[in-house]
């Protein structure tokens, strides 16, 4: 079982034979990313981008291209094109956002010819490293459904699911997070909730998934809350997924473990044929590695 992000690297070293494709890869930050996980042999890269420029950054940067194939392209529709391509073609296991919109390359992802649509939804699925924890926390999603409604959520659970597997535990389990812990049809949230945990009962989720809710947030990552509560649970103190009832709470928390927790993080795109590595200027170096090492764990789960 993988409880640290950084059992994630030692994992994965060696296992280059996983091949991840960079749209638009002439981006300093994100050849700096390549170059730690290819250095460390967790991922073999495809740089598509403006060859030029790459090289150029490369040259700055001590990073050696000579056994690495770049494909150049002029613009960024073109790169994430190309990219996409290149996973849906099996010629590489999964994609990364490089000096590109967002919209771009998931304009590429879903396209209905030759992108990596599927009939799930796309999700953002988050995974921390934090002190208070002790072990690895999974949350989804706060980056991309606003308000999603009872059976959108049981398309983010089911990709967030298939993100916690390879971290190889024998009961994934999951906290329906919501403001309190009865169901009050005056709050979606709660309602979803229970019949999320319902639905688990009848085995949508798989033999080896516990979902509860409604949980409130101290319920799902403390033992003492429950206990002096008492509340009776099988996931209370020891969740592994927190499914939020919206963007603002999956954004928030997440934001709140990285600012005022000091969480080391990772963070994929889910719903798609393959992952979908998403990084952020203001990402640390380490979470932009961390990100490329959890797409290359899923990918390779996945093959």
């Amino acid at each position: 079982m993988i409880k640290k992000l950084d059992e994630m690297l030692d994992v994965l070293k060696g296992n280059d034979k996983v091949v991840l494709s960079v749209a638009a890869a002439h981006d300093e930050e994100v050849l700096l990313a390549i170059k730690s996980a290819t250095e460390m042999g967790i991922i073999t890269p495809i740089l598509v981008g403006h060859e030029d420029e790459i090289r150029k950054i490369s040259k700055e940067i001590d990073f050696d291209l000579d056994k690495i194939k770049i494909i150049d392209e002029d613009t960024i529709e073109k790169c994430a094109e190309v990219a996409v391509k290149l996973v849906s073609s099996k010629e590489a296991d999964f994609v990364m956002k490089g000096l590109l919109d967002t919209s771009v390359i998931l304009k590429a992802v879903l396209n209905k010819e030759w992108g990596l649509r599927t009939d799930s939804l796309l999700s953002h699925v988050m995974i921390y490293e934090v002190d208070f924890y002790h072990k690895l926390l999974v949350t989804t999603d706060g980056g991309m459904n606003i308000a999603p409604d009872y059976e959108q959520k049981v398309k983010i659970l089911k990709n967030a699911i298939k993100a916690t597997e390879p971290l190889g535990l024998n009961t994934i389990k999951v906290a329906a997070l919501a403001a309190k812990e009865k169901v009050n049809p005056k709050m979606q949230a709660t309602v979803d909730a229970k019949q999320l945990e319902d639905a688990c009962k009848n085995g949508e989720f798989g033999d080896n998934v516990i979902v509860e809710g409604p949980l409130a947030f101290d319920l799902a990552v403390s033992k003492e809350a429950c206990k002096v509560k008492g509340f009776k649970t099988e996931v209370g103190g020891d969740v592994d997924i927190m499914l939020m009832p919206t963007i603002e709470v999956g954004n928030g928390i997440g934001k709140a473990f990285t600012y005022a927790a000091g969480a080391k993080s990772a963070g994929i795109i889910m719903g798609a044929k393959a992952p979908i590595v998403l990084v952020s200027r203001a990402d640390t170096h380490e979470s932009k590695l961390y990100s490329i090492a959890y797409g290359a764990i899923v990918a390779s789960h996945k093959k």
